[in-house]
């Protein structure tokens, strides 16, 4: 039954937080709280009638809050890392805040994950539901230029998509390059890792990056690598294959092939056949393996590595220093939109 309910969901930094439950008439629910635009939960029907989350969830927000993976959030104005947080548009140089090293990250720490976004509105028809969130930044507020007005939409409909649409439009010429940075595990959950998971991924290459994870400007063949998901390949054994590397896992920026109709990726669990498609107007997918034994807590119990993957669609890393990345400026008088579209089955 197509329905769109509230409930609270704990408090940020002294202001009430609420998730909003879109739920199709396929009994599909997704959970999004106005706090970060956060992809809280993403549950489909079970063989035996009750629901099964494909997303890394906690019922208490503080458990999002409290650790550094920016579970499931919306990230940006610029998602990944801009080197040595410089860049020039027009001629013009800018400096942001370098958040992790002499390198920003996922917008700084006044990034989109940071704040409770303004909800504008649901929508509730025959086909699909929707809520949309909005948030405006200026330079003061997140180090990035001009004051940018950003529109999230998730859209949930009766064919088990869900889809997140971007919108933007800036008072000056400044960067946009969003994403959502929700963990996926639709293993059972006594499954501590996502080793038995299935992942195919439409690209040819990834980038090499330098230490600090900022792309060299060179691409890599993915072929004879742990990189090549062109068939779909158990994650155990491409992570096995990354455990003599300094992260013991992925935390890369795979190059791929734009599309809203063919899949850029897929992740399944053969044992329970529930199934995720990712669709994405963006060139790249950045994927993090969640490599670090945080002692943060999420549905799956105490977090070890490898308990969900990040699958991030954008536009390529650090696009803003490299010629052929992608153009992620915003200019006045102009408006961007970038989708995301996932599709479950169960």
């Amino acid at each position: 039954m197509m329905n769109i309910a509230q409930e609270p969901f704990g408090t940020y930094k002294g202001k009430p937080v609420t998730k909003y439950v879109l739920t199709n008439n396929n009994g599909v629910q997704a959970g999004i709280l106005d706090f970060a635009g956060l992809l809280q939960s993403f549950k489909v029907p079970t063989k035996d009638g009750g629901k099964a989350d494909m997303v890394l969830t906690s019922e208490n927000l503080d458990e999002y809050t409290n650790n550094g993976f920016c579970t499931d959030r919306l990230i940006g104005r610029v998602a990944g890392r801009i080197a040595n947080g410089h860049f020039s548009i027009n001629g013009k140089e800018y400096q942001v805040e370098q958040n992790e090293g002499k390198n920003s990250l996922h917008g700084g720490t006044n990034g989109f994950y940071s704040y409770i976004w303004n909800v504008d509105g649901t929508k509730k028809t025959a086909d699909y539901l929707s809520i949309t969130l909005s948030l405006t930044l200026t330079e003061e507020m997140d180090t990035f230029p001009g004051t940018i007005h950003v529109t999230a939409t998730y859209t949930l409909d009766n064919d088990d998509n869900l889809t997140l649409k971007f919108s933007a439009t800036s008072d000056a010429d400044t960067l946009f390059n969003p994403t959502n940075h929700t963990y996926w595990n639709m293993a059972a959950a006594s499954v501590k890792t996502v080793d038995q998971l299935k992942l195919y991924v439409n690209s040819k290459d990834h980038l090499e990056v330098d230490d600090g994870k900022i792309p060299t400007g060179k691409r890599l063949d993915n072929a004879g690598t742990p990189f090549d998901f062109s068939k779909p390949t158990r994650l155990g054994d491409a992570l096995q294959k990354m455990a003599s590397t300094k992260e013991n896992g992925f935390d890369d920026i795979w190059e791929v092939e734009p599309s809203l109709t063919k899949p850029v990726a897929t992740l399944e669990d053969p044992e329970s056949g529930r199934k995720m498609t990712l669709y994405s107007d963006r060139n790249a997918l950045i994927m993090y393996s969640m490599n670090s034994d945080d002692p943060a807590v999420y549905n799956h119990g105490q977090v070890h590595p490898h308990l969900g993957l990040a699958m991030e669609a954008q536009t390529l890393s650090d696009a803003i220093n490299h010629d052929g990345f992608g153009d992620i400026t915003l200019h006045p008088n102009e408006e961007k939109n970038y989708t995301i579209k996932w599709h479950v089955e169960y």
